[in-house]
This record gives C-alpha cells, sequence and structure tokens, in this order.
C-alpha cells in the first residue's frame, strides 16, 4: 500500500463553521485547505499573524472563494486560550468541527510557558484542554466533532506523574510523548463525557504517520537552528515514496476522523501503510499507553482543570 495513496472524500462542508489549531503551516495548512475547498467557514487562529496571512493567500490560491477567518492564539498562554474563547463565545456562532492539531516538538532544552509549565505538555495537551472547555458551549450548540492530534511518538512511555513538569530531569523527546498521550487521554476521556453527560460532542484522535513536517524543522523560537538529522532523513525517504507520506498525506487522518460519516466517536484513526507510517487513514487500535486507561486518563482530567483553572460541565 502506497503512503502516497489519499482516497478518502471530503463530504459538503459548505453549512459548518471549523476550527483548526496549526493552520498556517505544514499539516495543519493543508487541513484547513481541505475543508475550506469543500465549502467550510474556517477560523484560524494562530501566534503569527504574518504566517496566517501568507497560509490565507495560499488557500485562496487553492480555492478562491474560501471563507476564512485569522484569530489571535498562543496555545502556550492560558490567557490567550481564554480571550480567544471569549471572543467566539461572544460571537455565539456554533463550532462544527474542533481540530486540535498544533504542537512544539522537541526544544533542545527544557523551555516553558507562559503559565511556567515545561512548553510541550503546557502548549500540546493543556492549551488545547483549556480551548476546548472555553468553547464548549459553541461545540455543543453545533454538535461538533472533535479531532486531538496524538503522535507515533505515543505509542511508549506515559504520565511522568511524580514530575510533570519535567524540572528533575529533562528529556525533551519523552516529554513530547508524554504531552502527546495526554492529548490522547484527553481525546478518548472526552468522548466518553460527552456520552455520559449528553453534550452531544463526538470527539476522535488521529495521528499523522511519519511526514517531513515542520516540527522538526529549523525552528529558531524554540532554540532549533537546523534541521535535525532527523527531518532530514524523513524528507529524503518521503521524496522518493519510500515508507514515509508527505505532508499532504500527514493531514488525511484527521480530515478523515472530522468528516467521514462512519466515524462514531471515540475512534483512533491513522495511516494504514506498513507500520502505520504512511498510506490511507483508517480506524486502528489504539497505542498501550491510553488504550482501556479509563483511571488515568479521569486523573489527567481532573488535573488539566487544576492547572488551567478550567472546568467542564457534569
Amino acid at each position: 500500500m502506497s503512503p502516497r495513496k489519499q482516497d478518502i472524500t471530503i463530504p459538503d462542508m459548505s453549512a459548518k463553521r471549523v476550527l483548526v489549531t496549526g493552520a498556517s503551516d505544514g499539516m495543519g495548512l493543508v487541513i484547513a485547505r481541505t475543508l475550506a475547498a469543500a465549502g467550510a467557514e474556517v477560523i484560524m487562529p494562530v501566534r503569527n499573524r504574518r504566517k496566517g496571512e501568507a497560509a490565507i493567500t495560499t488557500i485562496r490560491d487553492h480555492a478562491p472563494r474560501a471563507r476564512l477567518e485569522l484569530r489571535e492564539l498562543d496555545l502556550s498562554s492560558l490567557e490567550s486560550v481564554s480571550a480567544l474563547g471569549e471572543q467566539l463565545r461572544a460571537e455565539a456562532a456554533p463550532i462544527h468541527v474542533l481540530i486540535n492539531n498544533a504542537g512544539i516538538m522537541t526544544p533542545p532544552s527544557r523551555q516553558l510557558t507562559r503559565d511556567r509549565f515545561e512548553v510541550q505538555f503546557g502548549t500540546n495537551h493543556l492549551g488545547h484542554f483549556a480551548l476546548v472547555a472555553h468553547l464548549l458551549p459553541l461545540l455543543r450548540q453545533g454538535k461538533a466533532r472533535v479531532v486531538s492530534q496524538t503522535s507515533a511518538s505515543a505509542q511508549a512511555g506515559g504520565i511522568n506523574w511524580d514530575d510533570l513538569n519535567w524540572e528533575r530531569s529533562y528529556s525533551g523527546s519523552r516529554a513530547y510523548a508524554q504531552s502527546k498521550i495526554a492529548v490522547a487521554l484527553f481525546g478518548l476521556e472526552l468522548d466518553r463525557r460527552s456520552k455520559a453527560n449528553r453534550w452531544g460532542i463526538t470527539s476522535n484522535v488521529s495521528h499523522p504517520g511519519l511526514a517531513p513536517t515542520s516540527l522538526l524543522a529549523a525552528r529558531p523560537e524554540v532554540g532549533r537552528a537546523r534541521d535535525t538529522s532527523t527531518v532530514r532523513m524523513i524528507r529524503w525517504m518521503s521524496a522518493r515514496g519510500i515508507l514515509v507520506g508527505t505532508v499532504e498525506s500527514a493531514g488525511q487522518s484527521a480530515l478523515y476522523a472530522a468528516t467521514a460519516p462512519e466515524i462514531k466517536g471515540g475512534e483512533f484513526v491513522g495511516p494504514g501503510g506498513a507500520g502505520g507510517l504512511g498510506g490511507p487513514p483508517r480506524i486502528q487500535r489504539p497505542y498501550r499507553p491510553f488504550r482501556d486507561q479509563h483511571e488515568v486518563a479521569q486523573r489527567l482530567w481532573t488535573t488539566s482543570e487544576e492547572l488551567t483553572g478550567t472546568s467542564f460541565p457534569s
């Protein structure tokens, strides 16, 4: 099965209002562009407005009639997350799809968010957790489908309960795995709680496989002055169609989870090729760190509410 093949069909989205985090470049840009081309009104909350405006230009080159809204959001700041939530709630327009796609990966040294959380846990998990909490009324109004992007890195590891902030011993890769395990635990627990409390939200988890996205590329803002050797190898393999996917194909799992009628909630979707690295998306068995981990998910939920100062109705 070719990691390049893309065979999903996006339904008409003209009646849908969609929010995609991390839509200013890479896989998030592909997701936003695809949904906009299908007719959706796409909200693009970005940290860097210049990149956001460039992304809008790119999307409109592909879909001239795209309905796009640029908003400000820094997921590493709970104040910024709260401000966006307040702004959107004041507008009172339902949200039909939310794709929690943005992320940061393995900065070379330990860094903190504005709220003093380890930057990967604080951005990838806590920022999105708080965003869903603030947007919950609009998600309920739109009977939304929520998709949270985890990673192949979440196949091993767990929640470092004794040192969530990695203050005693920092490992960028282990902290990243923790953040992405937390994302998946939250996404699955959100679906369970929605069903139990009749919120009307459907929540699923996706992963993009392996592709030459910007996560491991040069990112001076996180202290990475040059591309990693890993991303250079992934680019080489991707260009030759060897095992891994492309930036275009990497967004397919999230799109499938967000739009396919057969996806019912509480599902884990990823590429169906060898090793789950590329290929068309399909429903898969959850990785062990978030498979049937109800007690861990509940503990994480309570902890996340405390850390972010947010709460969900019971």
